[in-house]
């Protein structure tokens, strides 16, 4: 359903997926109900994308808001978010600069080139797509296959060349998903947010974890005295490993625990953890759930014991991580 970019880490819509229509629509009410019901999602869709959402969402006929509606342009900086590979229109472009160039940089390098675009480049207003394994050319405009680019129209072929790839070739799969989640979402309320924002309710905040105020609001469940349990040296011994581990592995401990890496909007103290005791010292692993927050752990009879089962645990499983 969706295409994922290894460089930049987004995800967008598969312009030649055969997943059917409803099946968009279903993404879209997910994210509206993730929003409804104040649950991350790892859904990385690029900045734009939330931008063009927004855009696109029903007329409002109430009071007029503070915010205007964003507008649904698309610029070589969105390209750049999301499509930082080679392609093949900037391998054209390398053999003028004889160096690594991503698409957009590409480009933009076709916009300041200062030669004879039409005899240099030989490129007509198609761009080249490849379709299940087969390479096919899409006219960007009618009679796109026999319009050279030159000086004087590159900036519309590029203006076009970005909106296709982002926009018109999406339009089948982003119709449905925007129906879904402003079937949830729909309202007055909306048009207060800006797309950032969106962003941030859906997806959860990057910002550095807090770990002595994760620890403030944990609970704990199992424990011989449930209002002591810090008391407990393999709680405490958790919070240090915790606290003591590089951001990377925080992150990566936080997705273990709840299935994110990422902080709700509202901050560390809306993100309640729940720590239960699964039994006496034993050879097992912890366990999460990460449907409730939850993370088991056994009496382990050492710190070391503990930081090597955890991370052991965090490092060789995976729940639901998709690509």
């Amino acid at each position: 359903m969706f295409v994922y970019d290894e460089d930049s880490q987004y995800c967008y819509f598969n312009p030649n997926t055969l997943e059917t229509s409803d099946q968009f629509f279903l993404v879209g009410v997910v994210l509206g109900l993730a929003i409804y019901n104040s649950t991350i999602l790892d859904v990385a869709l690029p900045p734009f994308a939330f931008r063009k959402l927004l855009a696109s969402a029903p007329t409002y006929t109430g009071p007029i808001t503070s915010l205007s509606r964003p507008t649904a342009t698309h610029t070589l900086s969105d390209l750049a978010e999301f499509r930082r590979r080679h392609h093949p229109f900037s391998v054209v472009l390398n053999r003028l600069t004889c160096c690594p160039a991503v698409l957009a940089s590409g480009l933009g390098k076709l916009l300041d080139y200062d030669g004879d675009v039409e005899t240099t480049f030989c490129r007509d207003f198609v761009i080249e797509s490849n379709r299940y394994g087969q390479a096919v050319q899409v006219p960007l405009c009618p009679g796109g296959e026999g319009r050279a680019v030159t000086n004087a129209n590159r900036a519309e072929f590029v203006e076009l060349y970005i909106k296709y790839l982002l926009d018109t070739s999406v339009s089948r799969q982003f119709e449905p998903f925007k129906r879904g989640f402003f079937s949830v979402c729909g309202g007055n309320a909306l048009s207060l947010f800006r797309p950032e924002e969106i962003e941030l309710l859906i997806r959860g905040s990057d910002e550095a974890l807090d770990v002595a105020t994760l620890r403030a609001v944990a609970i704990y469940d199992g424990w011989k005295k449930k209002e002591g349990a810090e008391e407990e040296m393999v709680i405490a011994w958790f919070w240090q490993i915790f606290a003591e581990a590089a951001a990377k592995e925080q992150r990566a401990l936080l997705s273990f625990i709840t299935g994110s890496d990422r902080l709700p909007a509202m901050g560390a103290t809306s993100l309640i953890i729940k720590i239960s005791c699964l039994g006496d010292n034993t050879r097992r692993f912890p366990v999460a759930r990460t449907c409730f927050n939850m993370l088991g752990l056994y009496r382990y009879d050492s710190k070391e014991s503990l930081r090597s089962k955890i991370w052991t645990a965090v490092t060789e499983s995976e729940g639901f991580g998709l690509k």
